[in-house]
Formats: structure tokens, C-alpha cells, sequence
């Protein structure tokens, strides 16, 4: 992946100016007392954007900082600092920050694989959790997160800021409901890759600021490779699921939250890293397609110039109605009827509240105990439907699947990477 990548551009820029809508904080500091003290779990990348989002608000103290890069420890203590004129207390071992008494949530933006174990050992701890998307490497670390999210009645929100940060989707969302569409059997989602691939760079010994064991975590041991840690992590399968799970929850989150899907029967992919020349793993075409009841089909593309059609929204998801069919990508959408913009297409009235911003949302809802838009419950039920669909791709098959018992039941290789086998001595749970 390069800079010059246009979607991950768009969505940086999207990140930037979604964190700058969230309600604007007020420049007079709460009181200590009135304070929440977050400790920042993952302070590389969208660690660092989260960081500055949640300082933003003057009701929170940056209270304590994490990270197995010493260079990002120190760069993230030294950002407190100069924003809070305090330093934070600083940390290797997460589980050293969850410890301490005087927190009351914790922020975790680690790559993926290390998702869940911070987020269980916060809740087991009394803090509530924001946690970044995907919201865990697996499907079994999703049910168990769900779980100690419950049984220790705590608050969570999946950084999934799209759905809260801007408006778009919610006005999509209710023109969906309103049925204006029509019986609504397909919807397509989109993403333009670009992707130019990372280099064959060779295997080496980690550098020092790095400990690369720890980092590695409950993952199988590998020698380091500089494509295979920070952010190029997600192209590699032992720590996540590729552009296709890395952007899942952005774009599938429209049309789950619209036509309130729950999960699918089937799924079925196909694809590769077909582009790229590099070392990475994971697809750079993809193709899946997923059967949900009341006969509706979702179908992905994942490709370097994304799917025909539409060019002109960039990555987008598209709702086809029988009576007509609704476009729409982070901060637009447009209705065609006919094969002609319908620019007069009447619009509901709006029901959906806007929101006051994802961080806020979630800030407040630990001060009246709510549950969030994104939170563990929702995001769970979202992000199976991408990990699914990684499950088919690595296996060339059509996946069948028991949402009640949460169990692939026609293939026994994918079935047993529903929940991920732990390298000791990490266990989950």
C-alpha cells in the first residue's frame, strides 16, 4: 500500500474531518473530579488520531499511554503533555495500564489480533472500552468480548466513526425504511483498492525500540519482517483479514443498519492477491457474495479500480429497489430512477437523531451508563459477516451458517477458525 492508495486518502481525510464534526468541546476544563480518565491502548496510526480526538473534549484525562513501540510510547507521552500539560503514566504491558485503579476506560487501538484481550481484561476490570474496528480478529474473541461486555456491565463503542461522525448515512438509512425504494433483494458494496503492493522486503531481526514477542501475542510465531508489523500488519492472515475486513464495517454498517440484517446462511468468495507483486497474503481482488434471509443478497468487490458503475462515488455501497436504486458512499448519496438521477426523489422526513459525535457518544454514555450506536452487541453482529467471508475466501468454499450456535456446519477446517487457536501462554477468557 502507498500514500498515493485513493481509498485509504479519502478515508484518512474522511477520519480527519469526522473527528473535527464531533461536538466541539467547550475551552473551559471540567474538574477533576468531573473528569473521565481514559488509558490509550495502541498509539501508532489511528492510536495517535484517537488519542487527539478524545483530548478534544474537556471533560477527559489522557491518563495513561501504551505501547510495545517504545518510539510510539514516547512520541504519545510527549503529545499528552504538551496538550494536557501533565504527562500520562506510561506503559509497555497493557495489562499494567488496566490495573490501575483511578481509570475509567480504556482506549484500544492495537492491531488487530490483540483486539480482544484488552478489551476482556478491561471489562474484568471495571473500565468501559472503546475499541477500534475490526472489532476482533475472530469470531469466537467477538462473542467472548460480547460477553465480559455484559456480565460485567460495561459500556463499549467500535471505532466505526462513519455511522456517527457524519450525517449521510442516516439520511440513507431512512430512505431505505421509508420504502420509497421498493422491495430492496440486492445491494452491492464497492471498494477501490488501489492497491500497488509492499515490497519483498527480506526477513530481519526486529528493531529495538520494538518487542516483537510480545507484539506477536497470541499469534504463531514468525520471524519479523518489516511488512508484517505496524500498519502493514493487515495484509498478513496470522493478524488480520486484509483492505476487505479493514474497511468491512464502514461500508457494510449501511446497509446492516437499513434493513436491520442480522446474518447470513451462506457465503461464498473467490479472488487473490492478483495485483500486487509483494510478500503480503491476504486478496487484493475479491469477490463474496452472502445470502441473508427474507431473500436478500450482499455482494462484495474488492479490486484495485472497484466495481463498474458509479464511478464517479468512488468506493460505495448500492441499494437496488424494485422501484428504484439509491448510490450512496461516506458523505453523499443519489437516487437513480431508470437510469436517470432523480434529484426531485421525495425524501422522509428525518427520525434519526443526529449524533453528537462518536467519542462523545461514547463519553456520555459512561456518565449515564446507555448503550452506544457501535456498541459490542451491534459491532459483534456486524463484523461476522466480514470474518465469514475471509472463512470462505482461505477455504474455496460455500460456507453454511448457525447463527444460533455460532458454527460453520458444512465445513470442519473452516469451522474450527471460527475461534482462533492461542500461541502460550495467551488464553481468551
Amino acid at each position: 500500500m502507498t500514500s498515493a492508495d485513493p481509498s485509504r486518502r479519502d478515508f484518512l481525510l474522511t477520519s480527519a474531518a469526522g473527528l473535527a464534526i464531533a461536538a466541539a468541546p467547550s475551552p473551559v476544563k471540567a474538574a477533576p473530579s468531573d473528569r473521565i480518565r481514559v488509558g490509550f491502548i495502541g498509539l501508532n496510526g489511528m492510536g495517535t488520531g484517537r488519542l487527539n480526538g478524545f483530548m478534544k473534549h474537556p471533560d477527559v484525562a489522557a491518563a495513561a499511554v501504551c505501547d510495545l513501540d517504545k518510539n510510539h510510547l514516547a512520541r504519545a507521552a510527549a503529545l499528552v503533555e504538551k496538550t494536557q500539560g501533565q504527562k500520562p503514566a506510561e506503559f509497555s504491558d497493557f495489562r499494567k495500564l488496566i490495573e490501575m485503579k483511578d481509570l475509567d476506560a480504556i482506549m484500544v487501538a492495537t492491531p488487530d489480533h490483540w483486539h480482544a484481550l484488552p478489551f476482556i481484561y478491561g471489562c474484568q476490570a471495571g473500565k468501559d472500552v472503546f475499541v477500534e474496528k475490526p472489532l476482533s480478529y475472530s469470531i469466537g474473541e467477538g462473542r467472548a468480548m460480547f460477553n465480559a461486555a455484559r456480565r460485567h456491565n460495561r459500556v463499549s463503542q467500535m471505532g466505526n466513526h462513519i455511522h456517527n461522525d457524519l450525517p449521510n448515512y442516516r439520511r440513507v438509512v431512512e430512505l431505505v425504511r421509508a420504502g420509497s425504494l421498493g422491495k430492496i433483494n440486492r445491494v452491492y458494496c464497492s471498494i477501490n483498492t488501489g492497491a500497488k503492493g509492499l515490497g519483498k522486503p527480506p526477513d530481519s531481526a526486529p528493531p529495538p525500540e520494538l518487542d516483537y514477542d510480545f507484539w506477536l501475542g497470541p499469534a504463531p510465531k514468525r520471524p519479523y519482517n518489516p511488512n508484517r508489523s505496524h500498519f502493514t500488519y493487515r495484509y498478513f492472515w496470522d493478524y488480520s483479514g486484509g483492505y476487505f475486513i479493514d474497511f468491512w464495517c464502514h461500508y457494510t454498517d449501511v446497509a446492516y443498519w437499513a434493513l436491520d440484517l442480522q446474518a447470513p446462511k451462506t457465503i461464498s468468495a473467490t479472488g487473490g492477491r492478483w495485483v500486487a507483486d509483494d510478500n503480503a497474503e491476504t486478496p487484493d481482488v475479491m469477490e463474496v457474495i452472502y445470502q441473508f434471509p427474507n431473500n436478500i443478497l450482499l455482494s462484495w468487490t474488492l479490486h484495485p479500480n472497484g466495481r463498474p458503475g458509479f464511478e464517479h462515488m468512488g468506493s460505495c455501497v448500492i441499494f437496488e429497489g424494485t422501484e428504484a436504486t439509491l448510490v450512496t458512499n461516506y458523505s453523499k448519496h443519489e437516487v437513480w430512477v431508470r437510469n436517470k438521477l432523480a434529484e426531485d426523489f421525495p425524501r422522509p422526513a428525518p427520525s434519526i437523531p443526529d449524533s453528537p459525535g462518536h467519542i462523545r457518544e461514547f463519553l456520555d454514555a459512561i456518565k449515564s451508563r446507555q448503550k452506544t450506536t457501535c456498541d459490542v452487541e451491534y459491532c459483534h453482529r456486524l463484523n461476522k459477516g466480514g470474518l465469514l467471508g475471509n472463512l470462505a475466501f482461505r477455504h474455496n468454499a460455500v460456507l453454511e451458517w448457525d447463527d444460533q450456535r455460532e458454527r460453520i456446519t458444512n465445513h470442519s477446517k473452516a469451522d474450527k477458525m471460527v475461534t482462533r487457536k492461542y500461541r502460550k501462554p495467551w488464553k481468551l477468557g
